[in-house]
């Protein structure tokens, strides 16, 4: 019975099995496997879903056990604070003007959406924190706005401000004197001019160098830092500032979301070329600056944009296709460019083979100099200073200073003769001191210079001096009475060897030439190798008058001749812009026929024209007026219909026949003026610069004798004041020639510190309150084209013709207008355009702008000649005159060149910055704390202990 059940129960099985695997597959029994593991893995998840919940509802009744339960007081509360969160109240008011305070309430939203909400909704939703940081900023505002309204701006925009550029100037053009002469023209000198830089600032500020915060970007972070956290003390309410999150937060926005960015852009070199050109944008090119830019150009790299420039110019025209007229203008401008082209290679060549040369020693050895004659010489004031220097050297500086002290004399004497006239032929009583006064200003001029005390003496015949002493002693003097000596002393400087004939061969005669703009250049036709360097001689011209029929008979008297301008326009040829007036010519012929033609003429058409016919009838000169040139806006509409009525009435006053009747003459210039025809100039290049050198010499001689005759009410008040300024005149004229022997400083500083080793405001009068802004105005250009090179006498003459210029364009009241114009620049409408402007730029069209990547370096270099070309064009002619050519475009080169280095202009703008919050808050020590903030330089360690060890060695 077993064995049958055991074999039925594998029987059984087995046939199980077989059934099985033939129903399911082979395969099944893992899936058999996989059934019964997921079966007994659900069920064991079961169990602990289900044993946690038990266990969570089991500790919840353990804790209720031994914890009071909530009070039902703090749920409500908490579920209405969560409900009802009170908004807070912000008052939009900032400045007390709503032209300002609506695009700062704008600049204000853009920032906080733009620098904190896009991060700060990352942590928390919760608006109560960008509402509290936006009432801060409205309070520290708030607070910035009403103290400037207490402040007044006008000295700070009138004298510190300008005397801070001043001084920062004064301190680079002492680095750059420092400097040794380079013979490698390419050596990068960067490292060394910022080192000489600071080490100056250091000798001018004393206590004072800004060479860390300008050169460690750490430390730069640190100052801002520190600075930032003063300001949101002064600014901010005694709670907000004592939250330490609050005070750090605001002080990293302001400091490195803030300045810094804005530090870096404005003392960023291509941005402040980009603004310069921006500023002068309404000048037009000029072309003889641009291409002094390239021949004084000391950067390869400059040559090369251009150069790369022009050759991209070149293949755009080539590729044109033109035929007729146009074809003209195409290779005219191809020749433009290839000249420009020439011009870049050849410099390049020198500056790279080393072959760079002085042109005011290469003019001196080819010898082929303009000849300027002695009167004319003696008679300008730039001219003069070098010929003053050369006969110092030669030692005859006594007779130079006699003939300028004589002419002084004859136009105050004939002027003082002419008003006792007047007054004996009005019989009125003569006062008594007038001849008395004149007399002893001839016996000065006599004893300073011809005595036997004089010192140095004239010399001259001992026979002359003593007839001219007896003369004084008997007669009364005369306005001629010096005139013998004075011929004789003009005689001996022509024609001696030692002065004029030795002067024309000297570097100084050389350098004269170039301050008036005479040197002759050198050519850039020589040899690929830069070898061949030549001079062209500058063409003398003369006046050519093309007498045609028409000219012939102008005489008839039946002829008549009318003209007037038409119509202006403006032209462009070969990248320079001018003014075109078209005149429309009547004339009247004999048997009655109306001849009816256009000419076309530029201002300076006209302006050649002036020169000629003034030139040649002198009674013109003060009744004729040609409207006078224009620096800025001079293609503005508006000007040019001004200038055109302006030039109309100057045609009417020529053709006028009382003018003809009074000058017949002049008809033959008049009629080759207008005719049909390109006008001829009469003068050349050479001839125009000698009569712009020599004509306002003649008009402002007229204009000092002019002057003298306005005598005052009281003829012994006018007597007294000539008498005391002939004084003056000849005791400053002594004083000069003992400044120029013994080399004593121009203007003595008030402390005793040399003058270069102060800052430039301190050279102003404490005790003369009045002219604050003009003197700084002119202490400015005293640095920017350092006058203080030149002798006393050529000085104050420049500054006395500067005054004249500045108040012949703005009259006297030149300080009310520069005071006006500041109010107007701080107006809340100017304050608010500032702010638009701000919001425009940094957030247009309500999005923040991109960071533009840096420019490409060609670029750069381009936008570099371009902002040298502006600021050489813009230079008024007038300027050039009163200190010479060569000394302006030194000037405005070193002004530029000031500019090109990121350190030196991070130090200006921290300067500008510094006195501007000294001027803002003058009840604080601000200046104390930057002497401490600046403390951490090491280059003002070692100045202390230069100074230690020097006065020890004393």
């Amino acid at each position: 019975m077993f064995a049958e059940a055991s074999l039925s129960f594998w029987g059984w099985g087995g046939l199980g099995v077989v059934l099985f695997l033939i129903t399911f597959g082979p395969f099944a029994i893992f899936y058999l496997a996989f059934y019964i593991l997921c079966f007994i893995g659900g069920g064991f998840a079961v169990t602990l879903l289900y044993g946690k919940i038990n266990s969570e509802k089991h500790l919840e009744k353990c804790e209720h056990s031994y914890l009071p339960p909530t009070q039902i007081g703090i749920l409500k509360t908490l579920d209405e604070m969560k409900l009802e969160m009170k908004p807070i109240k912000i008052d939009r008011r900032l400045t007390g003007s709503s032209f300002i305070d609506e695009p700062l309430q704008q600049v204000i939203q853009f920032a906080l959406r733009d620098y904190i909400q896009y991060w700060y909704y990352t942590l928390s939703e919760d608006e109560s924190f960008l509402l509290e940081i936006r009432q801060t900023l409205q309070n520290a505002l708030v607070q910035f706005s009403t103290r400037s309204k207490e402040v007044d701006w006008q000295p700070y925009f009138t004298t510190r401000l300008v005397d801070d550029f001043a001084t920062h100037l004064r301190v680079f053009r002492k680095a750059q004197d420092r400097l040794p002469d380079r013979e490698d023209k390419q050596r990068d000198i960067t490292e060394e001019l910022i080192d000489s830089f600071f080490e100056a600032e250091v000798e001018m500020e004393r206590r004072i160098c800004r060479d860390v915060v300008c050169t460690s970007h750490k430390d730069e972070e640190g100052f801002l830092r520190d600075l930032c956290e003063l300001l949101l003390y002064l600014l901010l309410p005694p709670g907000d500032f004592h939250n330490k999150n609050m005070r750090y937060f605001l002080r990293e926005v302001l400091a490195r979301g803030v300045l810094l960015p804005l530090i870096n852009q404005l003392s960023d070199p291509d941005y402040i070329n980009q603004f310069v050109i921006w500023m002068i944008r309404d000048s037009s090119c000029n072309y003889e600056a641009f291409m002094n830019i390239l021949k004084l150009t000391d950067k390869p790299a400059e040559l090369e944009a251009v150069k790369d420039k022009v050759m991209e110019e070149l293949q755009y025209l080539r590729s044109l296709d033109t035929a007729g007229d146009d074809i003209n203008v195409i290779k005219n401008q191809i020749n433009s460019l290839l000249f420009v082209k020439k011009v870049c290679e050849t410099r390049i060549q020198r500056l790279q083979s080393g072959k760079e040369v002085d042109a005011l020693k290469l003019a001196a050895n080819f010898g082929k100099l303009c000849v300027i004659p002695l009167d004319h010489i003696l008679v300008h004031n730039i001219a003069l200073q070098f010929f003053m220097d050369f006969m110092q050297a030669a030692g005859a500086q006594a007779e130079l200073f006699f003939w300028l002290t004589v002419e002084g004399y004859r136009v105050t004497a004939q002027q003082q003769m002419e008003a006792m006239q007047r007054w004996q032929k009005d019989g009125k009583k003569q006062p008594s001191t007038t001849k008395g006064l004149l007399k002893a200003a001839a016996l000065g001029v006599y004893e300073q210079y011809l005595s036997d005390k004089a010192s140095p003496r004239v010399q001259v015949d001992e026979e002359s001096i003593t007839r001219l002493g007896e003369k004084l002693q008997k007669d009364d003097p005369t306005p001629e009475i010096f005139d013998d000596i004075q011929r004789k002393v003009y005689d001996m400087m022509l024609r001696d060897e030692r002065y004029y004939p030795s002067f024309k061969q000297s570097p100084l005669y050389v350098r004269m030439l170039a301050e008036l703009d005479m040197l002759k250049e050198p050519s850039y036709r020589g040899s690929d190798d830069g070898d061949g360097e030549s001079f062209n001689g500058s063409p003398t011209g003369s006046i050519n008058l093309s007498l045609d029929d028409l000219t012939n008979s102008c005489h008839e008297e039946s002829m008549q001749l009318h003209a007037f301008i038409s119509d202006t326009g403006v032209c462009n040829e070969h990248g320079k812009t001018y003014a075109l007036y078209a005149i429309t010519v009547f004339r009247r012929n004999p048997d009655g026929s109306e001849d009816c033609w256009k000419t076309y003429r530029r201002y300076s058409d006209f302006h050649d024209f002036h020169m000629r016919i003034t030139e040649q009838f002198e009674n013109l000169t003060s009744i004729l007026k040609l409207p006078g040139k224009k620096t800025f806006n001079n293609m503005d509409r508006d000007f040019l219909e001004k200038r055109k009525k302006d030039l109309n009435a100057y045609l009417q006053w020529l053709l006028d026949p009382d003018i003809i009747k009074a000058c017949p003459t002049l008809i033959p210039y008049v009629y080759d003026f207008l005719e049909n025809k390109a006008y001829s100039k009469g003068k050349g290049d050479f001839a125009r610069k000698i009569d712009t050198f020599v004509n306002p010499l003649r008009s402002s001689m007229r204009n000092v004798s002019n002057a003298v005759k306005s005598l005052p009410d009281s003829l012994a008040e006018g007597m007294n004041k000539v008498s005391d300024n002939m004084g003056r005149m000849s005791e400053r004229l002594g004083q000069d020639i003992k400044q120029s022997i013994l080399k004593v400083p121009p203007l003595l500083p008030k402390s005793d510190i040399d003058s270069e080793h102060c800052r430039v405001s301190a050279q102003l009068d404490d005790n003369v309150d009045d002219n604050i802004p003009l003197r700084v105005m002119l202490l400015l250009m005293d640095e920017v084209f350092d006058l203080k090179e030149k002798n006393q006498w050529l000085r104050r003459n420049i500054k006395n013709l500067l005054q004249q210029l500045i108040r012949a364009t703005y009259g006297d009241t030149i300080n009310r207008k520069i005071v006006d114009h500041v109010d107007y620049l701080t107006s809340p409408e100017q304050v608010a355009d500032y702010v638009k402007k701000f919001r425009d730029s940094y957030w247009p069209n309500g999005i923040l702008a991109e960071t533009l990547p840096r420019r490409d370096k060609s670029i750069r270099m381009r936008t570099r000649v371009a902002a040298k070309t502006s600021l050489l064009g813009i230079m008024p002619d007038e300027l050039k005159h009163i200190i010479g050519a060569d000394t302006t475009r030194k000037g405005i080169l070193r002004v530029f060149d000031m500019f090109q280095y990121q350190p030196m202009n991070r130090r200006l703008v921290y300067v500008f910055l510094e006195g501007f919050l000294e001027t803002m808050f003058p009840q604080y020590k601000f200046p104390e704390l930057f002497v401490k903030l600046h403390s951490r330089s090491p280059r003002i360690h070692r100045y202390s202990q230069k100074l230690k060890s020097s006065s020890l060695k004393r």
